[in-house]
Formats: structure tokens, sequence, C-alpha cells
């Protein structure tokens, strides 16, 4: 019996709980999404305190690094971020806002259209961007390790088909 309860995670005793309550109802989705968002809710600390050791919030550094991994020279719309980002332009204003005062990133007039602007990252912002990435992808790495390779292959082989899934049904209800 102790060692059937060690085996047991959060999600697992929230259904049992709920077996007792509500017998009739399938808590199976719990099984999936519960711990998809329990795990989310346990890595958060972690991550928003590496962010926050490079003096970012994970706000900005979801600017930053947006604008790192699009390549040379690192310079999007605020239209194209806000939407990459999903938040509204006047969330990613107060977020520019606080980049700009940090020297992090830029907001230049467009060499293509001279009426709009464009936001770039500084030298700065790139180097912080990147470095910042890298620690997380280390801690984040750290989590994984009672994964094997295969493991984790498979777990984000399923998570792809899942999302792809309800990305295209989100588009469906959107269209």
């Amino acid at each position: 019996m102790a060692n059937e309860r060690e085996n047991l995670d959060h999600v697992d005793r929230l259904r049992q709980q709920w077996a007792n309550e509500l017998p009739d109802l399938d808590t199976e989705p719990m099984t999936i999404l519960g711990r998809a968002y329990r795990l989310s809710n346990l890595v958060r600390p972690s991550i928003e305190k590496t962010f926050a050791s490079f003096g970012l919030d994970r706000g900005e550094f979801d600017v930053i690094a947006t604008l790192r991994r699009s390549g040379a020279p690192y310079k999007l719309t605020p239209t194209v971020l806000y939407t990459s980002l999903m938040i509204s332009s006047g969330g990613l204003t107060h977020r520019l806002d606080r980049l700009q005062k940090a020297r992090l990133v830029v907001r230049e007039r467009s060499a293509k259209d001279g009426r709009s602007f464009v936001v770039g990252l500084t030298d700065e912002g790139a180097r912080l961007a990147e470095t910042a990435f890298r620690t997380d992808m280390a801690s984040e790495s750290s989590y994984l390790a009672g994964l094997s390779a295969q493991d984790r292959a498979n777990l984000a082989s399923l998570l792809r088909k899942l999302l792809i899934s309800l990305e295209a049904r989100n588009d469906g209800e959107n269209a």
C-alpha cells in the first residue's frame, strides 16, 4: 500500500478525491492537461528566477528573445512582436519602454516605411538574450533528467501532436 502511494503524483491524488465525490465523472483529461498545468506551475518560479538574475522579468525576456531568434538584424515591427508574443499592443509598449530605458532595445524609423517604427536589439540586448536563454535551457534540461532520451522524444512527439490539434481547433474558432 505504501509503495502504491509513492507512485502517485499530485494529479493522481486529485483524481482519487474526485472519484470519491463524483464517481460518474471521467477525470481522464486531468492525466494530461492537469499534469501539464502542474508542471508549468512547478518550473515557473525557477524560470522567473533565472531571468531575474539577468535583471529581466519573463515578459521582457520574451521580447528580447523574440528579437534575437528572428535573426540578424534582430529587428521586428511592433505588430509582429505583439502578435508573436500574443499580448496587446499596450502590453508590448510597457515592455518596450522598460527595455529601451535599460538600453536593450531601440525604436527606429522603418527604412521601408518612414511612417512606421521597428524595434531592434542593441548589442547588449542580443548578448543578454543569448546568455539568459542558454542559462534557462541548462536549468530546464536539469528538470528532464528523470526521463531517458527516448522518453523525452516520445513525450515531445505526443505534446507536439496535441498542440497542433489544439492550435488548429483554435484557428478554426477564430476564423
